[in-house]
């Protein structure tokens, strides 16, 4: 049997539920749009910025525990390269080091630029996060270490430059 007034409440609550995602959708891509009065052809580059370490207490011993205060966890690399520079086996020294004092859990996020398939961006993410991973392992460190690779998710530039690009390649420690 066929309940009209009950096919017609349904039709009426999906209905109802569509309008209002479809609602909060235009809100959330409408509260993302920018406006510049200004068009700047060739914005100034920005720098990578290292994230800074705040220390809850005071650290009493080594000068392994301060200087990690001012070290990065954002390493940067080369186009389609998971290879570790020496500047940052550096910095993964010096947080090997911490951790060896101080062992906490961490998580390695490897991303990735937009150039290439998804997949590729996926792999390559992972490849420099493992890449990470590997180092402070052969530095002595044996806190659990989580890999995870965003490829191209999450850019930390989202402008199509070869400067945001340079952005975009890179592992978060965190």
């Amino acid at each position: 049997m066929f309940n009209k007034k009950v096919f017609n409440k349904k039709v009426l609550s999906k209905t109802i539920k569509s309008g209002f995602a479809l609602a909060v959708s235009v809100l959330v891509i409408s509260g993302c749009a920018t406006s510049s009065d200004t068009t700047d052809t060739n914005p100034t580059p920005i720098a990578p910025q290292p994230a800074v370490v705040t220390a809850s207490e005071p650290t009493t011993t080594s000068s392994v525990q301060s200087s990690v205060v001012s070290l990065g966890t954002i390493f940067y690399f080369e186009f389609d390269q998971a290879t570790l520079t020496a500047g940052i086996r550096d910095l993964l020294t010096a947080h090997a080091n911490e951790l060896q004092v101080n062992p906490r859990n961490i998580r390695l996020e490897g991303h990735a630029d937009e150039r290439g398939t998804r997949e590729y961006n996926m792999a390559l993410g992972e490849r420099r996060a493992n890449a990470v991973r590997d180092y402070l392992r052969s530095q002595g460190v044996n806190s659990l270490i989580e890999v995870i690779s965003y490829g191209e998710e999450q850019p930390a530039d989202v402008v199509s430059s070869e400067n945001a690009w340079s952005l975009n390649r890179r592992v978060e420690l965190k």
